[in-house]
């Protein structure tokens, strides 16, 4: 017979071990909506852009039909819908341009329109109906519109919920302020040609992020866009400066994003992607960067990235004082057709930095730069896959577009006035008039199971339990041990007899 005790000892050694494999399953490294083939993402964007270029230049061949193909810049997201002279009436149009991998961002699609005719922002937890903070707390989608030119100037963080567009087309559209622009645990949200400038950390308030929910806000940064554990989000033809913080910063394993047409001016620390090295989730970190401006008076963090995968393509990096691309804790960086202009300072021509790591270590991070146009001793120093250039390339899709990036970016940053925020902007007030919104009723139903809920500070994440395995398992493994030890008692006397 088996000693108890060893008995005992196997059995609490097999429960520690199924705790632990059980909890490795749990603890799943990858995001349940990231891209499976993160390449072939990458590949379907040059493909768009060569396709745009290719259109393009057949059609400015055609000496009958150039003049009604001037629109037509081989920008695919521009080429979408601005030809359409009547884009205006089909603005839900624009949901169907994304590319990149934040494609599948909706918005407020298919959802009723609600137009801004308030530009005040007196209270965070009541907002008045017609302000752009009562238009994104509904839980409809909804496609928001601006009646007016406006300056909204806000007095804490605006919390948007899911399913929402943020359109500024056709006004000038201003928000600055308080917390500025935050996407906490959503998705589906499109922001589009608004300018985001002078963002200031606030908080410690409550604010209401849905029309049955209010939650206490901690301290916040200052970022002009924070998102955070969000996914199918599109940041297209902003232009953002001048914050506390960060212009654009996605963490806590937000994926599913793109940022794209937007002019970046005026600050130290851009573009954060990743929360921390040691946080594993933004291992599925998965985002498009192109067709930017990253334009006068930046420093920094173009962005600067912890794992994940980063598909940086025909992007004009005008200037930085330090460094454009950064990274630490081997994120994937795919450098496609960019040109890079390095500032005057002889020590920083090189666009790439590994932070706070030696080179053993990074040597095997995949940095690679296709395509690039390096000017005034501009240099990318690549490595792993990057290095050996041994990843697959189609010849089909080799981004060829980066002789065209003027072109290419000729329209980043706000539509229809001036493209960034280096004019004179306004510190408050803008139009105001009081109205009723225009249909924040009816909308559509989420359809994907979304399973996001809205969390402030001091709320509980989503509870990951323990498989039940591990424990039926012990019980399993007690009871043939059990059964066994009483079998071969039984067996050993009869022998003995």
């Amino acid at each position: 017979m088996l000693p108890q005790n060893c008995i005992l000892l196997f059995c609490l050694f097999f429960i520690s071990l199924s705790s632990f494999v059980g909890a490795t399953g749990v603890l799943n490294l990858t995001l349940p909506h990231q891209h499976p083939d993160p390449e072939s993402v990458a590949q379907e964007v040059k493909r768009k852009v060569n396709a745009s270029i290719s259109k393009r230049r057949q059609l400015l061949a055609t000496p009958v039909i150039s003049a009604q193909s001037q629109c037509l810049t081989g920008n695919p997201i521009d080429d979408c819908w601005r030809c359409d002279p009547n884009w205006a009436s089909n603005r839900q149009h624009l949901a169907d341009c994304a590319i990149g991998f934040g494609k599948a961002a909706m918005g407020g699609k298919g959802g009723q329109f609600y137009v801004i005719t308030d530009s005040s922002d007196h209270d965070t937890v009541n907002p008045t109906p017609g302000t752009l903070r009562h238009a994104v707390i509904q839980d409809e989608p909804l496609w928001i519109v601006f009646k007016y030119n406006m300056v909204i100037k806000l007095k804490h963080e605006l919390i948007v919920n899911s399913y929402k567009t943020i359109d500024g087309r056709g006004a000038n559209v201003q928000i600055t302020g308080n917390g500025c622009i935050t996407l906490q645990y959503v998705s589906n949200v499109i922001i589009h040609n608004v300018h985001v400038y002078n963002c200031m950390p606030s908080g410690n308030t409550n604010i209401r992020s849905s029309p049955t929910h209010i939650g206490w806000r901690g301290k916040s940064d200052g970022d002009g866009i924070s998102i955070f554990g969000s996914r199918n989000i599109w940041i297209d033809h902003c232009a953002l400066s001048h914050c506390t913080d960060g212009l654009v910063d996605a963490i806590m394993g937000s994926t599913a994003i793109t940022i794209s047409n937007n002019y970046f001016s005026h600050h130290d620390e851009v573009m954060l992607l990743g929360h921390d090295d040691k946080y594993l989730p933004d291992s599925g970190m998965q985002v498009t960067i192109a067709f930017n401006r990253f334009g006068e008076g930046l420093v920094q963090r173009m962005p600067r990235c912890r794992r994940g995968y980063m598909h940086v393509v025909n992007n004009d990096f005008f200037e930085w004082k330090m460094y454009a691309i950064g990274g630490s804790a081997s994120p994937t960086i795919n450098s496609e057709g960019n040109r890079y202009t390095a500032p005057a300072d002889p020590s920083a021509k090189e666009v790439t930095k590994r932070e706070d790591t030696n080179e053993g270590e990074w040597s095997d991070w995949n940095w690679r730069s296709d395509g690039d146009i390096m000017v005034n001793g501009a240099f990318f120093v690549p490595s792993g896959e990057g290095l050996s250039m041994q990843y697959a390339k189609a010849s089909s899709v080799e981004p060829k577009s980066a002789t065209l990036i003027d072109q290419l970016t000729m329209n980043a940053g706000v539509l229809g006035g001036p493209r960034d925020n280096s004019i004179s902007m306004s510190s408050g007030g803008g139009t105001t008039s009081t109205g009723a919104s225009g249909g924040s009723s009816g909308g559509g139903s989420r359809g994907d199971g979304d399973y996001f809920g809205m969390i402030f500070a001091g709320g509980a994440a989503v509870k990951e339990t323990s498989p039940p395995n591990a424990v039926f398992l012990s019980f399993l493994i007690i009871l043939i041990l059990y059964v066994t030890t009483n079998h071969g008692d039984a067996d050993g006397g009869g022998l003995n007899d």
